[in-house]
């Protein structure tokens, strides 16, 4: 940790479990954005949801007193369908999916279809039906590439733990005997795309989030510096066993927002 660290001009933040959990505001979350902004440091929330649009998810954090808009969001369903869209332009897709996954194919100009599609894309589906996951699985062995959103086998919810993208994911995978192509964390798809948005290169960036295994693992992947915040699923108890799972290590670590604050502006001012 700490050798040939990037230049910090620009970041990449995760969402849950660094700036919330549920609907509620981690300590110091609002601090560190009006930081952001005294330093004119740009910044772009990245999040591996694909059911919500930019829109949605800029409400969400408002709701929560942290200052958003739709621009400052990129989303694994807007990467997924300027994916599809760079490598067949007005391509027709099958989706399994909800509205934010649906609105950002359709902006990206391609085209929602329910017979045989150029492709299959899955994010998280909370009205997934047996006949829905049938056709998809024809689909793909019909032909179609398979493309998943994210990853996350489990999301948090406020009654317990539910099935993730990832979950419906496998499920697809094993029916359709093709693996996806994996668009968000810790896939450097969604990064890149987010860097895109941001308007930096990797060199000049850092990660910032709570998960080892997707936020760490993404950054590294794409070359961004990395940083871990102990305030959500990482904890001072958990790293050592979450690090030798995720296979990798961050640059800087901080165990709370306050602590984040004081490293980003040494940092930039240095």
């Amino acid at each position: 940790m700490g050798h040939n660290l990037p230049e910090m001009r620009g970041l990449l933040i995760d969402l849950d479990g660094t700036l919330y959990h549920g609907k509620r505001r981690i300590d110091g979350a609002d601090a560190l954005l009006r930081k952001l902004k005294e330093l004119n440091l740009p910044y772009r929330f990245v999040t591996n949801n694909s059911s919500a649009t930019p829109g949605d998810v800029a409400e969400r954090l408002n709701r929560m007193d942290i200052p958003a808009e739709a621009q400052d969001v990129c989303t694994s369903a807007q990467a997924a369908a300027e994916y599809v869209a760079s490598v067949k332009p007005g391509a027709s897709v099958f989706v399994i999916g909800e509205a934010g996954l649906r609105a950002a194919i359709e902006g990206a100009g391609l085209r929602l279809t329910e017979e045989q599609p150029d492709f299959v894309i899955q994010g998280i589906d909370r009205e997934l039906s047996y006949s829905r996951l049938s056709l998809a699985v024809r689909y793909i062995h019909g032909g179609a590439p398979f493309i998943l959103t994210n990853p996350d086998l489990l999301l948090p919810s406020e009654g317990g733990l539910m099935p993730g993208a990832g979950s419906i994911g496998a499920m697809l995978q094993a029916a359709g005997g093709k693996e996806p192509i994996v668009i968000g964390k810790p896939s450097s798809i969604l990064m890149d795309y987010s860097l895109k948005q941001l308007g930096l290169p990797a060199a000049d960036t850092w990660v910032i989030g709570d998960n080892l295994a997707t936020d760490i693992a993404a950054g590294r992947a794409s070359g961004c510096g990395t940083l871990l915040v102990l305030t959500g699923l990482t904890t001072e108890q958990n790293y050592k066993q979450y690090s030798e799972r995720a296979g990798c290590e961050p640059d800087k670590i901080c165990r709370n927002l306050d602590e984040l604050i004081s490293y980003i502006t040494e940092t930039a001012n240095s």
